[in-house]
């Protein structure tokens, strides 16, 4: 049998592996530094770890750091009401933006250039922080789950990143399926919507990771309100807490005062609040890669 013949590779080709191999690994290490440290940090003695050092293993293995962060008062409520929001404002946004996309990519709806830029412009300008404090007061939006939601809905960067991704599809899919008697909802259910599960999941990631880091909205609308706190902002408060008593806090449910930092408790509860990202990320990640690059080139 005849071997196979194969290219030989000439010197440029294997420098430039050998330093395309080198930077990537060299960005490896440079992005998961941070993250691995972090870890290492959150699982190490408060007071040890003051003395630095540390980097990639603790030196002073504990669990007090966590035992701190998840014994929080409201922490279980806080977490429950965290995915309730991830999950129900998912779904809702991007069927709302999928839908508004859809509309604003067929060219024969009317004025769709003019409320294209009158979107646009929203994206810079916005009413300000107490006028939108007194329309979803007046709107009885405070003080409420939906007020996490419901607001949140139409998000015109979404909107745009869903419309352009559907202007690229061919627009004999549309023209076939009108001329068997195909209406503008079976069209979108069932021809645009599986065509664009690659951006569908990349804008869902979006609005779950904005949804599950989002804090501020529950210190201008719910502070006084336990029943929907979330967990970013039962965390917010315990670090703010710990700076404010020099470093030191007490374990809940412990009952004995416990030696943490706020850096490890810092790194605790970071370590709580992106795990839930981290695992959710690699399911999504083949669309989220398709979704990013399908159709930014066209022929």
């Amino acid at each position: 049998m005849s071997k196979q013949w194969k290219p030989k590779s000439s010197l440029g080709d294997k420098v430039f592996v050998v330093c395309n191999t080198i930077f990537l690994a060299a960005f490896v290490i440079i992005t998961l530094y941070p993250v691995l440290n972090t870890v290492a940090l959150s699982f190490n003695n408060g007071i040890d770890a003051v003395r630095g050092g540390i980097h990639l293993l603790p030196r002073v293995f504990t669990l007090q750091n966590y035992k701190t962060v998840l014994g929080q008062q409201n922490i279980i409520t806080g977490a429950y009401i965290s995915v309730a929001r991830t999950v129900v404002g998912t779904i809702l946004a991007l069927a709302a933006n999928a839908l508004l996309a859809y509309v604003v990519s067929r060219k024969r709806f009317l004025f769709r250039s003019q409320l294209s830029l009158f979107w646009v412009i929203t994206m810079y300008v916005s009413g300000g922080m107490i006028p939108t404090l007194i329309l979803y007061r007046n709107l009885g939006l405070t003080g409420t789950f939906w007020v996490y939601v419901i607001p949140g809905m139409i998000s015109v960067f979404n909107m745009l990143v869903l419309r352009t991704y559907m202007m690229g599809l061919p627009e004999g899919l549309e023209e076939s399926a009108q001329i068997d008697g195909a209406n503008d909802f079976t069209i979108f259910v069932r021809i645009i919507s599986p065509l664009c599960k690659p951006v569908y999941a990349t804008v869902a990631l979006f609005v779950a990771v904005g949804q599950w880091n989002s804090w501020f909205d529950v210190m201008l609308y719910n502070r006084m309100n336990t029943k929907y706190t979330t967990l970013q902002y039962e965390l917010m408060k315990l670090l703010s807490s710990v700076m404010q008593q020099g470093g030191s806090a007490s374990s809940a449910g412990q009952g004995a005062a416990a030696a943490v930092t706020p850096v490890t408790v810092r790194a605790a509860a970071t370590v709580v609040t992106m795990l839930p990202i981290i695992c959710l990320y690699p399911f999504l990640q083949r669309y989220f890669v398709a979704g990013m690059t399908l159709g930014s080139v066209k022929e």
